[in-house]
């Protein structure tokens, strides 16, 4: 094998990645725990739709899902009542239904786990707004929760599920700070009105892209795609993966046709 790809849990890609013969190369794609930074200057008509979107879509079985917001606490309160008023009109049921805007969970076991997640997250602390209750066997309700501890699962941990938690800040060095606690960096997102802020953000945050005014989840083909630290290995998107697959083969005689050039402009 010349080349492993391999999407997934972090704790199977390193483990095989581990196991690779010597000189196969290897992209590894895993998940992680997105935060969005969200500015006290932030237009939340525009900026909410998008929370929910990243959060919630594939009932939030994405793995640069909209997980952690931080909102600055002025306006820290107004957005999750609101995102929770959002997410308590998603329709939640049979993805093949036309009408459905969260399905379900790709087993049963994960409603387990995720409504285990929330019950602790409750019991340390976090305010719940709306859902926290399984609706059936594949389906959990969409879920917003205020101010997590920063140890419970919903917080350190990639929920793959349909929670999007919400944590106020003071100043925006403190916000990027708990964003880049974790040992998962992918993609990352700032809402705000300033550039300034914006680029701000940017250079600080840890992550392989950061979307000004817009969801974490946002991709297209032909742009890089990759996890950083536990969350991944090499880049994804369309050039840069054909790149990656290919190995440079330079003919011999290259050197000897630059030494003949080289030469002839010395005399």
């Amino acid at each position: 094998m010349a080349f492993f790809s391999f999407i997934g849990s972090g704790k199977v890609g390193w483990a095989l990645r581990s196991k690779q013969a010597p000189g196969t190369r290897c992209a590894l794609e895993h998940g992680g725990a997105a935060p969005v930074l969200v500015a006290a200057d932030a237009d939340l008509d525009v900026m909410l739709p998008l929370l929910v979107k990243g959060g919630f879509y594939h009932a939030g079985q994405v793995c640069v899902s909209v997980q952690r917001v931080y909102a600055q606490r002025a306006i820290a309160r107004q957005l999750t009542e609101r995102l929770a008023k959002s997410a308590s009109a998603l329709v939640v049921g049979n993805p093949a239904n036309p009408a459905t805007e969260v399905g379900s969970l790709i087993r049963h076991e994960e409603v387990d786990r995720i409504e285990a997640w929330v019950e602790e997250a409750i019991a340390e602390g976090a305010e719940l707004l709306t859902g926290g209750e399984r609706i059936s066997d594949s389906l959990y309700r969409p879920t917003v929760l205020f101010n997590p501890a920063d140890a419970s699962k919903v917080s350190c941990q990639e929920q793959f599920g349909p929670i999007v938690c919400v944590y106020e800040y003071d100043t925006l060095d403190a916000a990027i700070a708990r964003a880049n606690a974790l040992p998962y960096a992918f993609q990352a997102a700032v809402m705000t009105g300033s550039i300034d802020t914006a680029l701000y953000a940017f250079r600080h945050l840890q992550a392989a892209a950061v979307m000004v005014n817009d969801h974490t989840a946002f991709r297209v083909d032909w742009m890089p795609f990759a996890g950083l630290k536990e969350s991944g290995y090499g880049t994804g998107g369309i050039p840069y993966t054909f790149r990656d697959m290919q190995i440079e083969i330079w003919p011999f005689f290259i050197p000897m046709l630059c030494d003949l050039l080289l030469n002839k402009r010395m005399r």
